[in-house]
């Protein structure tokens, strides 16, 4: 996060999610702690945060890390851009079908585009390539815990 022209380290990792407002405007809600929730626990604050911040709420947090979508509205890539103080905004488009070359033969997957936009003051392309390499594999790798969870809201 960068402050001041300085830039911040902490241990806790806040999220920041564009929500879509009224009259073509943005507004980002801030999951504080994002990385210490559970599944559960995350699901529930981001559609809290979500429809609060829809409905005027706006809490003056920053985050270092803006996820954007467009995937409602069936854009499967985008270019984001980054809106200091954050330093990174990934941009996650529609999921959709896609043939995979798997040994011999093609098959069909679902699959995203991540986009990813970084401040080059604060981490270089190596590092930005490894954070969306991990993304890539987390989203790869996860299964929902629950299957009577309710879901994320748009």
């Amino acid at each position: 996060m960068l402050e001041d022209d300085q830039i911040v380290q902490n241990d806790d990792f806040d999220l920041g999610i564009a929500v879509t407002l009224e009259g073509d405007r943005l507004a980002t809600a801030v999951i504080t702690n994002a990385n210490k929730k559970s599944w559960p626990e995350f699901v529930k604050v981001y559609n809290q945060t979500v429809v609060a911040t829809r409905g005027g709420r706006v809490d003056a947090m920053n985050a270092p890390v803006v996820v954007t979508s467009l995937g409602a509205f069936g854009v499967k890539a985008g270019a984001p851009i980054v809106v200091p103080p954050s330093v990174g905004t990934l941009f996650v488009g529609t999921a959709h079908r896609e043939l995979i070359p798997n040994k011999n033969e093609n098959e069909s997957a679902e699959v995203i585009t991540l986009s990813l936009t970084f401040d080059h003051r604060v981490v270089n392309g190596a590092g930005a390539a490894a954070f969306a390499n991990e993304i890539k594999k987390q989203i790869e790798a996860f299964k929902i815990p629950n299957s009577k969870m309710s879901s994320v809201s748009h």
